[in-house]
């Protein structure tokens, strides 16, 4: 089938490509600008969801997988490629499986929760172990400040799965149709 002079395949392939261009990209600038490293990996994995409502969870993988891997070789800050390896890239993608299988909003949000925690507690000790920064970095006037950020990451996480939902939404409206316009 034909979508506008273009073959869907040769569609498909291009946006999947575009998107995971922009996740690398966005995953070169957290080298440039210092709050990047937070920023720009939750940045990259939001676009991924556009994968996901256009093509599904197979091609939204395949995206991660590039993304993941040309940021470990390309990016500078090799943090951020950890936050974006371990959750933010893939989160979008769980979002949609979690929200369309699981029905009651509570359940949803205590899984959410326990893949945000479990991912910031294996991304601190992988970044600990990989970066080898030691534990004595962690902490500040007698304080064990990764139990601090695991707090406020949480609070952090909610704000992001708002902004992940507010994305789609905002795709789906404005700009799907400019994308894809319908056959007549």
């Amino acid at each position: 089938m034909k979508n506008n002079g273009i073959n869907n395949s040769t569609l498909r392939v291009a946006l999947c490509g575009i998107i995971a261009a922009l996740c690398l990209v966005l995953m070169i600038m957290t080298g440039l600008i210092p709050i990047g490293t937070y920023a720009f990996p939750c940045f990259a994995g939001i676009f991924i969801s556009a994968i996901v409502i256009e093509y599904g969870c197979k091609w939204a993988w395949g995206v991660y997988v590039v993304a993941s891997v040309l940021s470990l070789f390309l990016a500078a800050d090799k943090e951020a490629v950890i936050y974006f390896i371990m959750l933010f890239g893939y989160y979008p993608i769980l979002k949609g499986v979690i929200e369309n299988k699981v029905k009651k909003r509570l359940f949803q949000y205590m899984l959410k929760f326990i893949i945000f925690n479990a991912a910031a507690v294996a991304s601190f000790f992988a970044g600990t172990f990989l970066l080898s920064i030691p534990a004595e970095e962690y902490t500040l006037f007698g304080i064990y400040v990764p139990w601090i950020f695991l707090i406020i990451g949480n609070l952090f996480f909610l704000l992001y799965d708002f902004a992940v939902s507010v994305f789609i939404a905002q795709y789906i409206q404005r700009i799907r149709g400019k994308i894809f316009k319908k056959n007549k």
